[in-house]
């Protein structure tokens, strides 16, 4: 038609009527080819569209609900592009909108759900492959390698097939639905066996057009050869080349009119088709969805089960739990009996040995006093090294049983940690402290028992003791800035240990026991007294220890050297609650006493006294002064 057209307004626009009529019967005839090679090119282009909206709709991204439209990507000049977004004011996808966007370079292409590609524009597939990764961008290619692209399409006669590369697919966090695996090409001999038929096909079609092209070349020169011939006759036809003119307009008018009916009747054949495939579709993925509803119902009923179990596992450790709390209660309670009968044995003693000095002048009965004192004594030294085993013997029975919780505790935490709730987590974590506090305290309680029982004492200086006990708290002291302050301390007679260990205990707790915001100030004083009372001829050093801390109230300063007593809550302080209880101990074990002055939110001074039976002092220079 564009020859036709262009004879009409071209300068030869008078030639002969007869050639004229030939002419425009050898042009119909090229015009009814172009025409069915253009009708096949357009049910072309439809069928691949059709597919890249069925290989979207096939494909499962995890985030399709947060999407307010779905993007198709068209690389290069492809008239795609416009094929995709006349089906787009049609069509859905996921129930979203479709946008359309063409790209020039790969390098531009963002924000965008499938990208396809031709190979005939020379794009490298495993560049924009690379240039996408983790993107979740599904790539649509045509005419590629087998296995290059993630969805690979070919077109065969009037259709298309299309390969799959599910590792590719998958990698990008995609679920491929079970119809798009069926129906795809899955052996690369195949493949190539459909690319080399596509490529004859193309060949071929190639080698007809040419033949078409010279048909049409030799055609025009043989029109320009009559051209010559009919320059002088064009005139006399005028009249009725424009009738032939106005008659061909009407013919291509009727048509380009039939050619629209049946594209549309085509297109309305072919979404109708496309329509109830897409319906099959929707029904299987229904029926794999029910399937995979049942199967995790049947998964939630076994796990269920699963935890009744551990339930009832949990419930048979708790009994055990409570029966070892039981026994160790009752293996408290004897101690405390044995106690008792200890201090009913000492009780005994004491009046037994004032019956004596009751009748000191009965000689013979004071002998034979003597002697039962003397074998009471040995029977008495020798309960008190039973008692001392038993008390040692006994701490270390009760840590069996806590370490035995423990380590119950932690094989639950391992086994069965992921099966228990934030509550029960929580409540392992609480059973664990408990055990870890109550060891700490056996073996509190354990070092309690052993003071006092060397009497083996030397001299020591009080003042290289405090140096090393400041030594130790070094970063104590750095971290809450607290000042220590001390006159000049004494040497006196005792167990170094168990002295070293007094002191520390209430330096310690002038530190610990302050306000956040104060900075601890502990001031160390001693004096010489003479203490009254049965022995008015000992005289004894007596130590203060002077803190400005959070202090006493008076209702509890007569339990505060008692064993196991607190205050306050661990969250606020930490501690056993046996360091003054350690304290009382060490000084009565040394001859002395211990007691306190403190008022609340001012402070506390506490006391010691140890005799001054050969004890010295020692000068500035180092040298000892005699007392």
């Amino acid at each position: 038609m564009k020859i036709w057209y262009h004879l009409l307004n071209s300068q030869f626009y008078r030639q002969y009527m007869l050639y004229t009529w030939m002419l425009f019967l050898m042009l119909g005839n090229t015009k009814g080819l172009l025409a069915q090679d253009s009708g096949d090119e357009e049910v072309k282009r439809l069928q691949r569209t059709i597919f890249i909206y069925n290989f979207a709709q096939q494909i499962k991204w995890s985030d399709i609900d947060q999407l307010d439209t779905f993007k198709i990507g068209v690389l290069g000049p492809d008239r795609t592009v416009i094929d995709l977004k006349a089906l787009a004011q049609k069509r859905k996808i996921f129930g979203k909108p479709i946008e359309v966007v063409r790209y020039q370079f790969v390098k531009n292409i963002k924000d965008i759900q499938l990208l396809y590609v031709h190979n005939k524009y020379n794009y490298d597939i495993a560049y924009i492959l690379r240039k996408i990764s983790g993107k979740r961008i599904l790539v649509v290619s045509e005419d590629y390698f087998y296995n290059a692209s993630m969805i690979n399409m070919v077109n065969v006669g009037n259709s298309f097939e299309y390969e799959i590369n599910e590792d590719r697919i998958e990698n990008e966090g995609f679920v491929i639905a079970s119809s798009l695996k069926q129906y795809a090409v899955t052996s690369s001999q195949k493949w190539k066996g459909l690319f080399k038929s596509t490529e004859q096909s193309l060949v071929n079609a190639l080698n007809e057009n040419e033949e078409q092209k010279a048909r049409i070349k030799s055609k025009e020169d043989e029109i320009k050869r009559q051209e010559e011939k009919i320059v002088n006759q064009a005139k006399a036809i005028d009249t009725i080349q424009e009738k032939i003119a106005e008659r061909n307009q009407w013919i291509q008018q009727l048509a380009d009119q039939n050619q629209i009916q049946e594209k549309k009747y085509e297109e309305k054949l072919l979404i109708e088709k496309e329509l109830e495939k897409n319906i099959q579709e929707q029904l299987i993925f229904i029926k794999v969805q029910e399937e995979k509803i049942t199967k995790s119902l049947k998964e939630i009923e076994e796990k269920k089960e699963y935890l009744e179990q551990q339930k009832e596992q949990i419930k048979e450790q708790e009994t055990i739990l409570d029966k070892q709390r039981t026994e160790i209660e009752d293996q408290k309670t004897i101690n405390w009996y044995l106690i008792a009968l200890i201090s009913l044995i000492l009780i005994g003693s004491l009046i037994v040995y004032t019956s004596y000095l009751n009748k000191k002048k009965l000689n013979k009965t004071l002998a034979e006093k003597n002697r039962e004192i003397y074998a009471q004594s040995l029977d008495l030294e020798s309960k008190n090294k039973e008692l001392e085993q038993f008390a040692y013997i006994a701490s270390h029975d009760l840590q069996e049983p806590l370490n035995t919780i423990s380590s119950f505790i932690g094989l639950i935490a391992e086994d069965y940690g992921d099966s228990f709730d934030e509550v029960g987590k929580e409540s392992l974590h609480f059973i664990g402290d408990a055990s870890t506090r109550m060891k700490k305290l056996i073996d509190s309680l354990l070092e309690y028992s052993r003071l006092g029982r060397s009497k083996d004492y030397v001299q020591i200086d009080m003042g290289t003791i405090l140096e090393e006990i400041k030594g130790d708290f070094r970063d104590v002291i750095e971290r809450t800035k607290a000042n220590i302050h001390s006159q000049k301390l004494p040497v006196v007679k005792g167990n170094p240990i168990e002295l070293r260990l007094l002191l520390q205990n209430l330096i310690s707790n002038g530190i610990k026991f302050t306000e956040k915001e104060t900075i601890p100030e502990i001031e160390i004083m001693v004096v010489s007294k003479s203490e009254k009372g049965n022995n008015p001829q000992q005289n004894v050093w007596e130590f203060s220890i002077k803190d400005n801390g959070i202090g006493i109230p008076k209702k509890h300063q007569d339990r505060i050297f008692a064993i196991f007593q607190r205050l306050h809550s661990r969250e606020q302080y930490q501690g056993t609650g046996i360091g003054l209880a350690h304290c009382k101990k060490i000084v009565e074990s040394h001859g002395g006493a211990i007691w306190l002055e403190s008022e609340e939110g001012k402070g506390t001074t506490f006391y010691f006294t140890i005799p001054r039976e050969k004890t010295v002092l020692l000068d500035k220079s180092g040298i000892k002064i005699d007392l």
